[in-house]
């Protein structure tokens, strides 16, 4: 069973997001989860937190050690993790009530996905939020910029 999820739903998903959970959150300019954190932080609505138990802080915002650290109910969780990482963090995404499991670019987890869902919660996999956040707000420079262009033309892959 395919659990791609298509635009209308994805878009959906990020509209009624009030924070983005970032699991796996880097300290390292190198590394995608910093440069969506980024993004976040400066170009969206959206409460961030960070989960990484290597870190202290990010951004001047506190890092949590675990999912279970984090401040109230968290609502989209975005993953930066390895594979084989995956089951045990959706059993924490689970556990902390959120309502979105998003796995980032690279992430595609069958038996995750089904786990997820059967508990209830929206499941995202192999999809950038900052890429989808950037093609929902329309027109969006890849630093973040509202370029005032709009424009049908997709944006090629990263």
């Amino acid at each position: 069973m395919s659990h791609d999820v298509g635009a209308v739903e994805r878009r959906a998903i990020l509209r009624r997001t009030r924070s983005v959970t970032l699991v796996g959150a880097s300290a390292n300019p190198a590394r995608p989860s910093y440069f969506v954190a980024t993004y976040l932080l400066s170009s969206t609505r959206y409460e961030v937190n960070f989960v990484n138990p290597r870190l202290d802080t990010l951004f001047g915002k506190p890092v949590y050690a675990s999912l279970k650290d984090v401040p109230g109910e968290p609502d989209l969780v975005s993953v930066f993790r390895k594979h084989d990482d995956l089951p045990q963090v959706a059993e924490e995404v689970i556990d902390a009530g959120a309502r979105t499991l998003w796995l980032q670019l690279g992430l595609w987890h069958e038996p995750v996905a089904d786990r997820a869902l059967a508990a209830g919660l929206d499941v995202v996999m192999n999809r950038c939020v900052k890429i989808e956040h950037a093609r929902f707000a329309g027109g969006l420079h890849l630093a973040g910029f509202n370029t005032g262009v709009i424009s049908s033309r997709r944006q090629s892959a990263p």
